[in-house]
């Protein structure tokens, strides 16, 4: 590794705190673990420049480094003498001064103030720490209604985790600070959570909206009637039209998935017709003597 902050930064030995910044930052977009996860190159490239910036972005330590009075880690060397030793150090006038200070590193619209701050007067660097990414799978009805559950981390402990109203398969959690520590003191990463919903064996997510089918009699289907149905929320009674064919849709308003914004979608329910399990001779007997549905072709116009 090399010992010199300039040649880590690329940048001359004259360059401006604004050439040292611009360097820095230009490098860090590129090496900060963030961006290059599981990258032990990259992240101790990131390590190297983070010190070399921290060294020449203050002003006493770049001097005593120039002057060759301690090395990059800040370490005692033997003193040699230049010119500087002995040219003014008190006043505005001395040309070796820089009083400036550092207010745009962490300009809002620049997408890397969420990985740095700098302290104009301290001349520390701050990095955010990574972040930890997990999956985690949960029952459709939990997605769907919001529950409170835990996850525990493979190397930490358990936590809390508010799963919303309304949860879609693969969407994302995020957990404040609950990631990596941060580098030089900065703010801990976050923990990310990716939710898997798995399927219903009765409810099928369409949107926001929630379709089923709902078996129903012979006899409910002819006749209708009311009927209990379930929904996520609880069971309903719906009321069957007379005379209710297979594939029919009823729509529950408003009993569907919550909406973040408020509200929430519809359920659609599909009525099906089933048969007794056990052949009822009654039934075979008077469909034997119905002669009227002897004409009905329920499949015409479907094509050869």
């Amino acid at each position: 590794m090399s010992r010199d902050p300039y040649e880590l930064l690329g940048v001359s030995k004259d360059a401006t705190q604004k050439d040292i910044q611009s360097a820095f930052r230009k490098l860090a977009k590129k090496l900060h673990p963030d961006l290059n996860p599981g990258d032990k190159k990259a992240e101790d490239r990131f390590k190297e420049i983070s010190a070399a910036y921290e060294l020449l972005s203050d002003e006493e330590k770049r001097g005593r480094f120039d002057r060759g009075e301690i090395d990059m880690t800040g370490a005692e060397q033997a003193r040699r003498h230049y010119y500087r030793d002995y040219a003014s150090t008190a006043g505005a006038d001395n040309p070796y001064h820089n009083s400036a200070g550092f207010a745009d590193f962490g300009d809002s619209d620049d997408i890397f103030s969420s990985f740095f701050s700098r302290r104009a007067r301290g001349g520390e660097s701050r990095a955010r720490g990574q972040d930890r990414h997990y999956a985690m799978e949960v029952d459709f009805l939990d997605a769907v209604n919001g529950t409170k559950t835990q996850i525990r981390l493979p190397d930490g402990p358990a936590l809390d985790l508010q799963i919303p109203p309304g949860t879609r398969d693969g969407q994302t959690l995020r957990l404040r600070g609950k990631g990596e520590p941060g580098i030089g003191g900065g703010p801990s990463g976050d923990a990310l959570v990716e939710i898997r919903v798995r399927p219903h064996r009765v409810y099928i997510r369409d949107g926001d909206d929630i379709r089923f089918d709902l078996p129903i009699t012979l006899r409910e289907a002819v006749l209708g009637g009311k009927v209990r149905a379930p929904t996520p929320s609880g069971p309903v009674n719906l009321t069957l039209p007379p005379h209710s064919n297979t594939g029919k849709l009823l729509r529950l308003k408003g009993k569907g998935i919550p909406k973040k914004g408020g509200g929430a979608g519809d359920i659609y329910i599909s009525l099906k017709i089933v048969l007794p399990d056990v052949p009822d001779q009654k039934l075979t007997d008077f469909m034997t003597g119905w002669t009227a549905g002897e004409t009905q072709d329920p499949r015409k116009g479907m094509g050869e």
